[in-house]
């Protein structure tokens, strides 16, 4: 009985296990919320035989805002839930009365999120700092009651404004580690035991390649004052850079990273000569990033506990002194030389220099700015309709109340105002030929 429950035991940490991982990009879809729809009222009062329009405005859809919480170190919250909605503002009332706004919808993410656009490959966010919050999606306006339409010639307006919808979006979430020392090299040099010795990080140890197959992340306390954070990327193969094996996935986590520890097994037991693999880790870092393969280095000489090292620790600090890099000869079984090389980390990262970020970099999105919202297009789509595009005409379709004639008068006027009719002419349209703008269709008539 004993053995047949730790067997149960057994396999559902296991099973667990399964689902507890790390997890470095997904897919999600945001949708902002729609505007509360403004009121179309009037003043009915005792004593006021002429009470003019009272209708108030909506209130405003909630934001898509991304928030860093520091502590997250996976996306792993978006496996299961990858649809996230902003509430809709509340509509408009009598008596002037405004609709309340909602409160903006909260995205937790870890440090170092990269946020882009699914679909056009746009950079929206870059997200490093803590509590760090960007507007990814704007929540639509509430549409305005019928008394903001008021004037002097037509004191008593029948129509409101419907709420603006609001902005939707795929997006495509990738994590990159934020780490101050990451340490690269083939499978089984002793990087799990080197990052195990001198932090508390357990990864997986075993004798055998690709025992570990996604970051591990550890804190290596120098002394009581002074600590760095020094990341596991998982072993880099020969195509690395041209995502051969997980290439791709593993590079991503050393673009952070201010110092590289380059762990090479000096014994060569495996068959593979430690020079040369430096020298291949090293064409797929510059193949990769040139500004990676720029950062600084440190060589270090593992299991040299075992008699082979000896005949190859020559070269390598021949190859060192070439490459004017330190080098450390340390042992993870035996943790000998790995205080010396701690300190030596912690003394280059205290003398790291960031180095200037290049001018022209990818333009990143900003929720408040927004194209020409007069820029009117006119094109054909395949069946040969009329598509007519602007930001201003597509949110005054979605905003107005088309079974209202007060309305869809407004709006046949705003439509010659702005010349659509004339450029559509020009265009060759003819009568009933179709005509989409946003969601709306419709035949055009003279």
């Amino acid at each position: 009985m004993y053995l047949r429950l730790r067997a149960q035991v057994f396999f559902i940490l296991g099973y667990l296990g399964v689902f507890m991982q790390f997890i470095d990009r997904t897919t999600i879809t945001v949708k902002a919320g729609a505007g509360g729809n403004g009121k179309s009222a009037f003043r009915r009062e005792k004593f006021v035989p002429k009470g003019g329009p009272s209708g108030g405005d909506g209130g405003r859809g909630a934001d898509i805002v991304f928030v860093v919480d520091p502590n997250m170190n996976t996306l792993l919250s978006f496996r299961y839930h990858r649809q996230f909605y902003g509430e809709n503002g509340e509509n408009g009332d009598i008596k002037n009365q405004y609709g309340h706004n909602a409160p903006p919808c909260l995205v937790k993410v870890p440090p170092g999120t990269i946020v882009k656009d699914e679909e056009t490959g746009e950079m929206l966010a870059d997200l490093t700092e803590a509590e760090q919050r960007v507007v990814i999606a704007k929540g639509g306006r509430g549409g305005r009651g019928n008394a903001k339409f008021s004037s002097s010639k037509n004191r008593a307006p029948t129509f409101a404004e419907l709420g603006e919808p609001g902005e939707s979006r795929r997006l495509l979430l990738e994590l990159k580690l934020l780490a101050d020392v990451g340490l690269v090299g083939y499978p089984s040099v002793g990087k799990s035991s080197l990052i195990a010795c001198v932090s508390a990080a357990r990864p997986e140890i075993a004798e055998y390649h690709f025992t570990t197959l996604t970051p591990v992340l550890g804190v290596v306390r120098v002394d009581d004052e002074r600590s760095f954070v020094m990341a596991d990327i998982p072993g880099l193969i020969e195509g690395a850079a041209d995502g051969a094996g997980l290439g791709h996935d593993f590079l991503r986590h050393v673009e952070r990273t201010k110092v590289i520890l380059h762990v090479v097994d000096a014994s060569g037991v495996e068959g593979r000569d430690p020079v040369e693999d430096y020298h291949r880790i090293n064409a797929e870092l510059t193949k990769y990033s040139a500004k990676i393969a720029r950062r600084p280095q440190l060589l270090v000489a593992n299991k040299m506990d075992l008699p082979e090292a000896a005949g190859n620790y020559s070269r390598l600090e021949k190859l060192a002194a070439a490459e004017n890099i330190p080098i450390f000869p340390i042992s993870a079984a035996t943790r000998k030389g790995l205080d010396d090389l701690v300190a030596k980390v912690a003394e280059m990262l205290e003398a790291y220099v960031e180095e200037p970020e290049e001018t022209g970099g990818v333009k990143v999105y900003d929720a408040d700015k927004e194209e020409d919202p007069e820029r009117v297009t006119i094109s054909r789509n395949d069946r040969g309709d009329f598509v007519v595009s602007g930001k201003a005409l597509e949110k005054l379709v979605a905003m107005t109340n088309f079974g209202n004639d007060e309305a869809l008068r407004r709006f046949q006027y705003i439509w010659r105002m702005k010349g659509i009719d004339s450029r559509l002419k020009k265009r060759g349209i003819k009568e009933g030929d179709t005509v989409h703008i946003g969601a709306m269709e419709f035949e055009f008539r003279e």
